[in-house]
């Protein structure tokens, strides 16, 4: 039996996805001094994934040591990746990883990129494959199915990546953990999604002391 299709994301209070630019995360000291705004978009991107810095879980992954916290957010970011059997993102997403993942990329399942260049797969230490797909987001989604099994795939993002996904109908659930953190401008999460076609319904809101769980169940109208 095929797994679900889902998104699962970080946003800000006021539905910012990323802050406008990702450029401050690879600058050099130079880039940075040179503008200023690459530390603020860095303090945001921070601020709006602060509460999977300190779990247990995220230190594990990224083989940044022992200890760390547990507790409910611990739980959460644990089912993710264990439910993912397969990824889906956009290139800009994975231009940006290339240049900041550790060697042994956070994925450990294959990861299917939509791009408009072909490439040869790009594997990692620990399990990870990039594919590169030139021909849509069908073609991607039917190949990360077939290589996740009965496990789920994730639309990992961007947000761009993400409204393809949703008014195509291809999006069973979406999972947001609700930041209280507010952008002002940035990527929105479901700028151009088309509400006429798309219905939510909530499955599941759990608070925790840094930010708010929220899933819902994706069907069309």
């Amino acid at each position: 039996m095929a797994g679900k299709v889902f998104v699962s994301v970080s946003m800000s209070l006021d539905g910012f996805s990323a802050p406008e630019s990702m450029e401050g995360i690879a600058a050099t000291a130079e880039q940075r001094e040179q503008d200023p705004r690459l530390d603020r978009w860095v303090a945001q991107w921070m601020a709006l994934h602060a509460w999977v810095f300190p779990l247990r879980f995220f230190q594990e992954n990224l083989k940044l040591g022992e200890g760390g916290e547990e507790g409910r957010d611990n739980d959460i970011a644990r089912e993710t990746f264990e439910r993912t059997g397969a990824s889906v993102m956009g290139r800009r997403m994975f231009d940006l990883g290339e240049r900041t993942w550790p060697q042994e990329a956070p994925f450990h399942t294959p990861v299917f990129v939509l791009t408009h260049d072909k490439r040869d797969p790009w594997e990692r230490p620990g399990g990870t494959t990039f594919h590169f797909v030139t021909d849509g987001i069908h073609s991607a989604l039917d190949q990360a199915r077939e290589a996740a099994g009965d496990r789920d795939v994730r639309i990992a993002g961007g947000s761009e990546t993400v409204v393809q996904y949703v008014n195509a109908g291809l999006v069973d659930e979406v999972s947001i953990a609700l930041a209280p953190v507010l952008f002002g401008a940035g990527s929105r999460l479901f700028e151009g999604v088309d509400a006429s076609r798309v219905e939510l319904e909530q499955i599941r809101s759990e608070p925790s002391p840094r930010v708010t769980h929220l899933t819902y169940a994706v069907h069309r109208r």
